[in-house]
């Protein structure tokens, strides 16, 4: 197994802070306090880390933090157990949860690159930046982030929402999907909504963006307005889509997510509460 070290953060004088919390992870798990406000922040007592990978994640209130994968730890600390990184996306503060995430990727992408993807030998963490390398052919590997666009199309006070094939009409979003190489954000949008639903649209308007550590996205958000065409969903990502006015929506995300905040942004512009972008 390749020998870990744990750098001194940027911007801490000669690498000395208060004393260092952990997250402690396993693949999309994270260590939750049952018996503490602290939730997932840990001070180390009682942690069994010992040969364990343990990588920096930086600054979060004053105290470095870092990343202790315990996926092949079976003993765990007294009044903690594994909580599924999903279902603390209502519990966390964005900035705790968005940490949560970030520990989660690093240590996958560590599991992921111990050894060499070109000749197959083991790499080392380096010491001057996140990514691990290859002394004998001089690769280097770093974290990888799939950048994806979600969109919410509007008509009028009526948006499009869609169901997946996991949801079955039970629960509703925007259009999403992955940005392939070679396209702009722009053109993702244009050929994932025409892929999915059928239909073009116009006036693309950027909102904003957000981590999505499932496993590892960047969520570029955008409003656009309706252009042509009648929705046909294709039946394999997307079984159902329609048109839903903004007092009478289904089921759909809240604003811990982009998708949310989008449809959000169109429910409060439809009521006057915020002006369009």
């Amino acid at each position: 197994m390749p020998d870990y070290h744990i750098a001194p953060n940027p911007g801490t004088a000669n690498g000395h802070c208060p004393q260092p919390c952990f997250l402690a992870v396993r693949g999309q798990q994270i260590l939750w306090q049952t018996n503490s406000d602290c939730s997932i922040l840990l001070d180390g007592t009682g942690l069994k880390i010992a040969g364990c990978p343990v990588l920096p994640l930086g600054l979060f209130q004053g105290k470095s933090c870092f990343a202790a994968d315990l996926t092949n730890v079976q003993v765990l600390p007294a009044g903690t157990e594994w909580r599924d990184l999903r279902s603390l996306l209502q519990v966390l503060s964005a900035d705790l949860f968005n940490l949560a995430g970030r520990a989660c990727q690093v240590a996958q992408w560590d599991r992921q690159h111990r050894y060499c993807g070109f000749c197959g030998r083991v790499t080392a963490i380096s010491s001057d930046d996140r990514s691990r390398h290859c002394s004998d052919c001089r690769q280097f590997f770093y974290p990888r982030i799939s950048p994806c666009v979600i969109v919410l199309i509007t008509r009028g006070d009526h948006c499009l929402l869609a169901s997946s094939a996991r949801h079955q009409g039970k629960f509703y979003s925007a259009l999403a999907g992955f940005i392939e190489p070679g396209e702009s954000a722009e053109q993702t949008l244009h050929r994932e909504v025409m892929e999915e639903v059928g239909i073009q649209v116009a006036n693309l308007r950027y909102f904003g963006t957000q981590p999505w550590p499932f496993p590892g996205q960047l969520m570029i958000g955008f409003h656009a307005d309706y252009h042509s065409g009648d929705i046909q969903v294709d039946g394999i990502e997307i079984t159902e889509a329609d048109w839903w006015r903004f007092d009478r929506l289904p089921p759909c995300p809240d604003s811990r997510t982009l998708s949310g905040q989008l449809i959000q942004h169109f429910v409060d512009r439809c009521q006057g509460a915020c002006p369009p972008l």
